[in-house]
């Protein structure tokens, strides 16, 4: 048993009901989190206010500041809910794909499904309204994400797609730059260009760097495939 653990046995022995009350506080507070980033992701996270939060969670306004400070607190335990949702997302598809190139397209319909073009766009909404917390999270995909990628570039060599001279950790940083940077209002704004577009136009720019004939050849494929559906 570690230490830890060992802590939490002896205070639960002398102080039960204390456990108790903080196990009932922090489901309260998984639960605010869970349904307000659904609202989120529905309206954006500056559209929804705290009166909203309340009166979905039916609850009170003073009973929400008890679990979250301000806002902007519960924003960013919002924003990590479904920035972990998203990488297990990801984890799964890696299991599930049955190559590295299927494995590429298919996070992307994983990731458009948290992204529009509207300005009630959640991601739009973050990036203008709460700078930091989207910033943070941008350091974190890298941390978290960077090593499947490289773990798909180096699938992708083993099975001859990708070609076998390509620095593994130079793409994977590549790639997840332009991830970054087509997500970029500044950049790409909304008015003017299309996520969907964008993702397609990027993966297959990507893609068609790296692949060898063989890769080429299941790209087009798989491109072609998609195209019917």
């Amino acid at each position: 048993m570690s230490l830890n653990k060992l802590w939490k046995l002896i205070w639960f022995l002398k102080f039960p009901s204390v456990l108790l009350q903080d196990k009932k506080k922090e489901k309260v507070k998984e639960s605010i989190v869970q349904k307000t980033s659904t609202l989120f992701l529905q309206r954006g996270f500056k559209s929804v206010t705290m009166d909203d939060i309340a009166e979905a969670m039916a609850i009170s306004k003073k009973t929400l500041y008890t679990h979250f400070e301000n806002k902007e607190q519960l924003v960013r335990d919002s924003a990590n809910f479904v920035f972990d949702r998203v990488c297990r997302e990801i984890e799964d598809i890696k299991i599930k794909a049955a190559h590295p190139i299927e494995e590429l397209y298919s996070v992307k319909s994983a990731v458009l499904k948290y992204l529009q073009n509207e300005s009630s766009s959640p991601a739009y909404q973050l990036q203008k309204y709460y700078p930091e917390i989207y910033a943070e999270l941008r350091d974190e995909e890298y941390n978290r994400l960077g090593v499947l990628v490289q773990s798909s570039l180096s699938l992708g060599i083993k099975t001859g797609l990708f070609r076998p001279n390509i620095n593994v950790d130079f793409v994977s940083r590549l790639y997840m730059n332009g991830m970054r940077g087509i997500r970029d209002i500044d950049i790409f704004p909304i008015a003017q260009f299309d996520i969907n577009t964008l993702f397609e136009n990027y993966l297959e720019y990507h893609a068609r760097a790296i692949v060898t004939p063989k890769g080429l050849t299941v790209l087009n494929e798989f491109i072609a495939t998609t195209e019917q559906k």
